[in-house]
């Protein structure tokens, strides 16, 4: 017995749950009433408004929609507030500020690491002992300074002996040139032979060569004293590696490593919409994450783009001169390609329609209308778009409140109540 009432206890608190489940409402997509919005009793019988559902409906348990409220779900809150508007015969307060078309900078930004013009290494030119190094790392050197000294061992000594060598020729052909000279003398007085001019000749020509041999031994022995001073061949900033004082430097041994660093280059990319308008010598501007600016012009533009990114690779030159700006610091460098007429707006000012389209809503007449646009840059001051009259008196409060087509009240000053209240008043609650 017990069994049989614990049975008819569950069956009726059962009924009950799908008589109360019944008389709910299946929401799908959630559009409104009848649009979405169903009655699962409705669902059941087929019909929204059959016999099961008008009962309970008369019986005050289902809620029943008339078909403005049907119509007013599927409005857009703009929709309500003109139809509010509009059946209490008033119109919407807006604030308008009127733009017009000037030319817009098309500038190209483009993000990267610069690398240093050149790392250049200082090496020997002979093998010797390094006898002073004259630099240290992070040292800024001039193009000519002295970086380190080699040892000279023998070669002040090869410089003396070639001095001699050349001395001494010099002597010989001296005494050559006398010889041709008291020779032709006595030949012109009969005293001597004819042919002895040509054998003194011989002997000036070959003065003249002995002098000419020592002067380039002497020219060798001083290039080879000059090599145990190893300069900068450009200015920059010194990196290792640096030679030590004591170790052997062998023909080809590096002595320092110097950074060059004035001009700096930017490597960067231009997409193809925008290389029809990049040429060499535009002006750029380079502004790093330390919060440092260069100025410069573009020096190279690819000729064919790359198979990867179909971008084309750019180079930009910037002057350095102090070396502020390191190699490898996060850069953005920006290049002026020139003008184009557009306009300058706040970016509040942007809107979307029914459809999804960017764009803005002006007043014209006392008239709204939607103008579509198109956004080419960014930048603090606002967003640079085409698709515009030339002058337009754009909606900047209130443009999310109205719609095309509806008359409204345009001025400067600040939206009244009017927009907030008409709203509230056209959407339900």
């Amino acid at each position: 017995m017990q069994f049989l009432k614990s049975f008819g206890l569950s069956f009726f608190i059962l009924a009950g749950a799908a008589i109360w489940l019944g008389t709910g409402t299946l929401v799908m997509g959630g559009q409104g009433p009848g649009n979405g919005e169903h009655s699962i009793v409705g669902l059941i019988e087929g019909d929204d408004h059959g016999p099961i559902s008008t009962a309970l409906a008369d019986a005050g348990v289902l809620p029943e929609h008339s078909s403005e409220d049907v119509e007013l779900a599927r409005m857009t809150v703009a929709e309500r507030v003109a139809q509010a508007n509009g059946s209490e015969g008033s119109s919407v307060s807006v604030r308008t500020e009127t733009f017009e078309r000037q030319q817009m900078p098309i500038e190209v930004t483009l993000r990267g690491k610069p690398p240093a013009a050149a790392n250049v290494s200082a090496v020997a030119e002979t093998t010797a002992v390094v006898e002073t190094v004259h630099v240290s790392k992070g040292d800024q050197v001039e193009a000519g300074d002295l970086l380190c000294s080699l040892a000279p061992g023998t070669r002040a000594a090869a410089v003396a002996q070639a001095e001699a060598g050349l001395a001494q020729a010099q002597a010989g052909l001296a005494q050559a040139q006398l010889d041709l000279e008291t020779n032709t003398s006595l030949r012109e007085r009969g005293l001597a032979p004819a042919n002895t001019a040509n054998s003194v000749q011989v002997a000036l020509a070959g003065a003249e060569a002995q002098v000419s041999s020592a002067q380039a031994a002497l020219d060798n022995a001083l290039a080879e004293l000059d090599r145990t001073e190893i300069v900068a061949e450009v200015s920059g900033l010194v990196q290792a590696p640096i030679a030590t004082r004591g170790s052997m430097l062998s023909q080809g041994g590096v002595c320092a490593t110097i950074v060059q660093l004035d001009p700096i280059v930017f490597s960067g990319s231009v997409a193809e919409a925008n290389i029809t308008l990049a040429r060499t010598g535009l002006p750029a501007t380079l502004n790093t994450v330390t919060d440092q600016d260069a100025t410069g012009e573009v020096t190279y533009v690819a000729a064919s783009a790359d198979d990867a990114t179909r971008s084309f690779p750019v180079e930009i030159e910037f002057a350095n001169p102090d070396f502020a700006i390191r190699e490898g610091v996060t850069a953005t460098a920006t290049v002026n390609m020139g003008s184009m007429p557009g306009h300058l707006l706040p970016q509040s000012v942007l809107t979307l329609n029914d459809a999804g389209v960017l764009g803005v809503r002006s007043v014209e007449d006392g008239i709204v209308a939607f103008h579509p646009v198109t956004i080419v840059s960014d930048t603090r001051d606002g967003v640079w778009v085409t698709g515009l009259p030339a002058s337009i008196e754009i909606i900047t409060i209130g443009q999310e409140f109205v719609v095309d087509g509806q008359a409204v009240r345009a001025g400067q000053e600040a939206v009244s109540g009017d927009v907030t209240e008409t709203s509230k008043e056209g959407a339900p609650a």
